[in-house]
């Protein structure tokens, strides 16, 4: 991701530092070769001869950090609405959309908590070669949940494949060799569903216990 280039005032606007500090309502920014060199008042803003970005009487802050971003998700509903229904080449597609979107909306930064296939890490090598634009990416990949839990929701006679979705594993050796993969493909996240309701329909609400690490 390249930094920024020259000189860029933002101004017209009233800032909010996201240090508890207090509203500045006749706010200015300065950024130099990608750095915040003054944030305040405007009438302390240095002189300069920066590109200026009139902010028009709106809210100047700190970049958003989303905790938990699914870029390859799009259109769910339900929980049904995550099966594989696009190839990877479309899911591929989306996701970066769903990233520039993700970065229109503030968010400057997001955790993945899980994707389809293997795209996250493509995408941040996308977002950080400046082919693509998003947040500051830190990566996940398929999630990981035992046999008769939270992802595992489809009856045998369906036949529908979860590869690109979720490991479902059985034990501790198939735990290990499912993080063992995806720390080869990359992943900075392994997101696990460790117990088991969506083996109980009837009393199954979906709170499963979710942990990442």
């Amino acid at each position: 991701m390249k930094r920024g280039e020259g000189k860029t005032l933002i101004y017209n606007g009233q800032l909010v530092d996201g240090a508890a500090g207090p509203v500045i309502e006749t706010a200015a920014v300065l950024i130099e070769e990608g750095k915040i060199t003054f944030a305040g008042a405007a009438v302390d803003c240095p002189e300069n001869d920066a590109e200026k970005i009139d902010a028009k009487g709106g809210t100047i802050m700190p970049g958003l950090v989303e905790a938990h971003f699914h870029a390859t998700y799009f259109n769910v509903a339900e929980l049904t609405d995550l099966d594989i229904k696009y190839p990877v080449e479309y899911v591929s597609l989306l996701a970066s959309v769903n990233c520039q979107l993700a970065l229109q909306c503030g968010y400057t930064s997001a955790r993945s908590g899980g994707c389809l296939f293997n795209c996250d890490f493509w995408l941040k090598e996308a977002i950080e070669n400046d082919l693509i634009l998003g947040p500051r990416l830190s990566t996940s990949g398929r999630e990981i949940c035992s046999a008769g839990g939270l992802m595992d929701w489809n009856p045998e006679f369906r036949k529908i494949g979860m590869e690109g979705l979720v490991f479902i594993i059985n034990g501790v050796e198939d735990a290990r060799k499912a993080v063992r993969a995806l720390v080869k493909d990359g992943v900075e996240w392994v997101k696990t569903y460790p117990t088991g309701d969506a083996a109980a329909p009837d009393t199954n609400d979906h709170h499963t216990l979710c942990m990442t690490f």
